[in-house]
């Protein structure tokens, strides 16, 4: 399809981007419902291309799929499961400690704890089990788990967990490097009736922005990002994405946003439902690339098999978190790619591929007090002094 013609307005908000200043909320709207998918591709990709070179990263990682019962019910969800189901996952500490000495062993420096939403709030089972173990709480659990990981593995925790209280936040801090609270969407429709988070009081939008507020004021690094195609429109994407920008323009603790497309999946209420077209998502990656020209802009290679390697052109610097050893939990039905494929797809965009920490470099000054003192040794035995990025030994020794 060719470009529409480029009207004067669009084009000086294009050239303000490209001259590395802010636009408004107003031109950003303009830019992301533009039919000229190509100019606004070309200028995501340059700007990154100044912002951040020409490095891409990934993170090494194992899923921990720690308890997946969760209080919330999203109308697209497959992770959550109920106590009955053959899928349902409670881990024993013995259990997530072998899980971790074997991801150790194939180079990973993550341990990536993923849990549904307060699952004790709503099913006893979640409830007992952990008071079986000696936990009040599925935090108080990760906490401790994650304490033992690094003790005895070295890999770095990451938590994906829901919302957070700041008192959960800070109980997290000694012994995570880093959180993740997908804000998914700043659209307050989405929790209406009939809407994806009707049933999901944990994915209000005030509620994830607090998560979000609390993680800065704790300054702890914190991924979150949007999940394109759920009955948003194009210009709540851009109030969001602006939302998270102004969320770290005030604390600067967010280390990277996630663009995540959507996939209808059987068995949900949503599994009849159009997933946007590969060429809107690719301007809605753009448009948050050239809103946050800094920003660590993130996609998942393996929900678009085959043509991820496009993201690269619409101005991301990162893969995210890519398992050697287990399965992405939240999406089964679709496998990591090998990450010699991503190795491949990043090359022959002229790019180079390398491994990161769950933590990304720029947060790993001492005088920032991002990182906690108790977690810094660990960090230090795994990131290379000049880059901050994963020594290269680690991984090839093994």
């Amino acid at each position: 399809m060719l470009n529409a013609p480029i009207n004067s307005t669009f084009q000086e908000s294009l050239d303000r981007c490209l001259d590395g200043k802010n636009i408004s909320k107003e031109q950003a709207y303009e830019i992301m419902n533009s039919d000229n998918s190509e100019f606004v591709i070309d200028a995501a990709r340059e700007i990154r291309n100044r912002t951040k070179g020409l490095l891409v990263t990934y993170s090494r990682k194992v899923f921990i799929n720690l308890v997946n019962l969760c209080r919330d019910t999203c109308s697209y969800c497959t992770y959550k499961k109920e106590p009955f189901d053959k899928l349902a996952s409670m881990m024993l500490p013995e259990h997530v400690l072998s899980l971790a000495h074997s991801g150790k062993r194939l180079g990973c420096t993550e341990a990536l704890f993923v849990t549904g939403e307060r699952p004790e709030q709503r099913y006893s089972e979640a409830k007992q089990w952990l008071r079986s173990i000696g936990y009040s709480s599925t935090i108080e659990y990760i906490a401790q788990i994650s304490e033992k990981v690094l003790q005895r593995t070295g890999l770095l925790p990451h938590t994906n967990a829901g919302s957070l209280t700041k008192k959960e936040i800070s109980t997290l801090k000694d012994t995570n490097v880093s959180i993740g609270a997908m804000l998914e969407s700043s659209s307050e429709r989405l929790v209406s009736r009939g809407m994806p988070h009707e049933n999901a009081p944990s994915k209000n939008p005030k509620v994830r922005l607090r998560t979000l507020q609390n993680a800065g004021e704790l300054r702890i690094p914190t991924t979150t990002g949007l999940l394109v195609g759920i009955g948003e429109t194009s210009k709540e994407i851009v109030d969001s994405l602006f939302l998270i920008k102004e969320i770290h323009q005030k604390y600067g603790h967010i280390q990277e946003v996630i663009m995540q497309n959507f996939n209808p999946k059987p068995k949900t209420n949503m599994a009849n439902s159009i997933p946007p077209s590969h060429s809107y998502f690719l301007k809605a990656v753009s448009t948050a690339r050239i809103i946050m020209p800094e920003m660590n802009i993130q996609v998942p290679p393996n929900l678009t098999p085959n043509i991820f390697g496009n993201y690269i052109d619409a101005g991301i610097n990162d893969w995210g978190g890519i398992s050697p050893i287990t399965i992405d939990h939240v999406n089964p039905e679709f496998s990591w790619p090998r990450i010699e494929t991503v190795d491949y797809a990043t090359v022959s965009k002229g790019h180079e591929l390398r491994a990161r920490l769950p933590v990304y470099p720029e947060f790993l000054n001492k005088k920032a007090g991002f990182i906690s003192a108790k977690l810094r040794n660990y960090v230090d035995l795994l990131s290379d002094s000049t880059t901050g990025l994963v020594k290269e030994d680690y991984i090839k020794c093994r």
